[in-house]
């Protein structure tokens, strides 16, 4: 009569998965906590009507003090075969300066009476950095 080896039972996928899911927290235990912290603060913010900027400016100061912005990216680049494109665009300098030139315009024109243009500007500029990501990932693919 044949019996069922015993290393079947330990290994069955369930428990596999409770195992890689502990080493995940373990590994990242700090970033998923300092994201807790994040959501949490501005869950709590907007529940009391806290002003938007305060809002913005603890979390952007938490979130770089506690590196949860790194924590994130390296998450995001453990998504295979994907997840590395996606984090070294994270990573470009000339990424974020897109970025940064572009609220710093939105700011002054905003100072300046052009609320509405600056919604479309906006949409621009995210659509145009969402195509430097995909445009990014795909050339690194192919």
């Amino acid at each position: 009569m044949k019996t069922e080896p015993e290393h079947k039972d330990k290994y069955n996928s369930g428990s596999v998965f409770k195992i890689q899911l502990l080493f995940f927290i373990k590994a990242f235990w700090k970033t998923i906590l300092a994201w807790i912290v994040i959501v949490t603060f501005v869950v709590i913010g907007i529940h009391y009507d806290w002003d938007n900027s305060v809002i913005g400016g603890g979390v952007v100061i938490f979130a770089i003090i506690s590196q949860a912005f790194i924590g994130l990216i390296k998450i995001i680049g453990l998504i295979p075969v994907i997840g590395p494109f996606i984090a070294q665009v994270l990573a470009l300098p000339f990424y974020w300066l897109i970025n940064g030139v572009g609220y710093l315009v939105s700011w002054v024109a905003i100072k300046r009476g052009y609320g509405k243009d600056v919604v479309n500007y906006r949409i621009l500029t995210v659509v145009l950095l969402i195509g430097i990501a995909i445009g990014f990932v795909l050339g690194k693919l192919i």
